[in-house]
């Protein structure tokens, strides 16, 4: 069994701060409050694996995150910097994930760390282009530097880099994060 640790990266669900693209669908308060719904439900799928795990968080100090969501929890400050350097000082083992993919399950979680037992990396591709799950057993940050962030190319550009070093990642099952008003169609109980 390898110890990989499950790191979720989320942010104080400020209004006007948080999921700031569904503000023209909800407003500030509604973007805020669907995503104060969106980390609770990530924090829970999580806690039900048993999987070891840490809140990467910004935008409130430690205490504010453990008083929301749990004083148990193992919170640690993401850092200075833009989400190449966020995401590189999560040391591997580790499986990354957001905290807006309500699809996500402890099922997932698990294929996903039970597969890093055989093989060096696992990716969870989103269906606007992205990765709602990247888990790594050896330095990543190749997989972070100068990618074009928040576009529909992520994915394919994540699996480009890892090709170009021999490696053939674990693609686990598609799954929707929610970025936009029309993502919550599916999702009513994630309304405001």
């Amino acid at each position: 069994m390898n110890g990989a640790r499950i790191s979720i990266f989320c942010r104080w669900p400020e209004p006007g701060k948080a999921k700031t693209r569904l503000i023209p669908g909800f407003g500030a308060e509604g973007a805020a409050a669907i995503y104060t719904k969106l980390l609770a439900h990530t924090v829970e799928v999580v806690r039900a694996t048993g999987i070891p795990f840490e809140l990467r968080v910004t935008g409130a100090s430690v205490e504010a995150f453990k008083a929301g969501l749990g004083e148990e929890l193992n919170v640690v400050e993401q850092g200075d910097g833009d989400l190449t350097d966020k995401l590189s000082r999560v040391a591997p083992p580790a499986i990354v994930i957001g905290s807006d993919c309500p699809g996500l399950t402890p099922q997932h979680l698990w294929a996903a760390h039970d597969t890093l037992a055989t093989e060096e990396m696992v990716i969870g591709p989103a269906s606007d282009g992205g990765y709602y799950l990247l888990g790594y057993n050896h330095d990543a940050r190749y997989a972070f530097e100068d990618m074009p962030w928040s576009t529909d190319k992520v994915f394919e550009e994540t699996l480009k880099r890892f090709v170009a070093r021999g490696v053939r990642p674990a693609v686990m099952p598609e799954l929707s994060d929610i970025d936009t008003a029309a993502d919550l169609e599916d999702w009513p109980d994630f309304l405001p």
